[in-house]
């Protein structure tokens, strides 16, 4: 039987070569704004670069150390979808240790960075007419994910005088019987804000009437809290969320580690099984390398994790202060992570030396990257504006500097 194939002209095939669904999602802002700041710098212009949540400090020497010998003993192979055997077990131990949760090893998994985690999750749980609720300031992919699945996305912004943290009335007011998930940070990236035992254990209670529910905690920056903050994630406070909650975390923040692209999760064994049979024909398991570097950074000593939230501490106190000297700026003082996310509410309506005139928070960090070369983020990209976004995981004298630019920015409007 002949086969017969109609030739498109090159400009419809050409059309073809998107998929209706990358209609649905923007690329990131702030790999956006990053690419932007090189791209000035490239062209010898004077740029401080905050836009980007990636400390700035080296890998433990353990861990460097740990991947070293895995290259010199021939580890060189794929390994299982979900992670190898020990390294799993370590996962396990690390939630046992740290937060109370007791997961056996068929219920975690490992993948490719943390974002991969939250891609599992969603793509291969939601469906067209889901709802998944998203807490705004929130991380740019959570919702660019939930399109990608075919859900809906549900913005829960915070309330009456809750800050920058949505409360339990929130959160009840925006389940339907069509809510598949809550996606929740803490602490939050963009905002630095965390949530309180007794602040989860509130949301919990709402949570606990709504079975059909699940929760997708978002612990990336656990270890990075500030004074006598303690960290409690939601399956450790309300232990009957546990069999509905996945609780992700990876070692990109905690460990510096971001290049090595490595996340982890606990969860109910059916999810790990539906986001194992995800990643097995996306990417597979990650890099061996990485992965026996990570049992050394979960299993070996901890010194590294203290001494680098002190340092974050020490930036995040000189840049909120600097902050504050800023006019037509207010900046609450974050709990965690290492971005400060002030409000620009203030500047809105007015206009810079080049004429231009601020309407949006976008306006204001674009006129801020091309006039005085300080590259931050508009917090209408994590679904809360008119705020930015700085990062302080860079150096002490960059961060004045950019503080000191930023400062001379606000004071230029008029």
């Amino acid at each position: 039987m002949a086969i017969t194939r109609t030739i498109e002209p090159e400009t419809t095939h050409r059309r073809a070569m998107k998929a209706p669904m990358l209609d649905r999602i923007a690329g990131s802002a702030t790999i956006i704004m990053t690419q932007r700041a090189r791209e000035l710098r490239a062209q010898g212009r004077s740029v401080i670069g905050l836009s980007h949540g990636q400390p700035d400090l080296q890998t433990p020497d353990n861990v460097r150390a740990a991947a070293i010998a895995a290259i010199e003993r021939g580890e060189n192979r794929y390994t299982p979808v979900p992670g190898l055997t020990e390294l799993r077990e370590a996962v396990a131990r690390k939630f046992r240790r740290e937060n109370g949760l007791d997961y056996a090893v068929e219920e975690t998994i490992v993948s490719t960075g943390g974002k991969q985690i939250l891609a599992n999750a969603l793509l291969g749980t939601v469906e067209p007419g889901d709802e998944v609720i998203v807490c705004a300031p929130y991380f740019v992919s959570y919702p660019q994910l939930v399109a990608m699945a075919g859900g809906t996305v549900v913005r829960v912004a915070p309330s009456g005088g809750s800050g920058l943290k949505i409360a339990p009335e929130d959160l009840d007011r925006a389940i339907t019987p069509r809510t598949k998930w809550l996606v929740f940070n803490s602490p939050c990236n963009p905002s630095g804000a965390a949530y309180t035992r007794d602040e989860l254990a509130a949301l919990a209670q709402v949570l606990l009437a709504h079975p059909h529910v699940w929760v997708l905690s978002d612990d990336i920056y656990e270890h990075l809290v500030y004074g006598d903050f303690a960290f409690c994630t939601f399956a450790q406070v309300a232990p009957g969320l546990r069999d509905r909650t996945l609780t992700m975390n990876g070692l990109s923040k905690t460990y510096a580690m971001t290049g090595w692209r490595l996340g982890y999760a606990g969860g109910p064994a059916a999810l790990i099984r539906t986001m194992t049979l995800l990643q097995s024909q996306v990417t597979s398991g990650t890099s061996v390398i990485s992965q026996w570097a990570a049992i050394e950074a979960l299993d070996g000593p901890q010194d590294f994790v203290a001494q680098a939230r002190d340092s974050f501490r020490q930036r995040r106190d000189i840049v909120v202060a600097l902050l504050k000297e800023a006019p037509g700026l207010d900046c609450a003082v974050p709990d965690g992570a290492f971005y400060a996310f002030p409000s620009c509410r203030d500047l809105i309506g007015k206009r810079a030396p080049s004429g231009r005139r601020i309407d949006t928070d976008t306006d204001f960090v674009d006129e801020l990257l091309e006039t005085d070369g300080v590259a931050a983020v508009a917090g209408s990209a994590f679904g809360l504006g008119p705020h930015i976004r700085i990062s302080y995981a860079a150096a002490t004298e960059d961060l004045t500097e950019a503080c000191r630019r930023i400062r001379k920015f606000c004071e230029s409007l008029v």
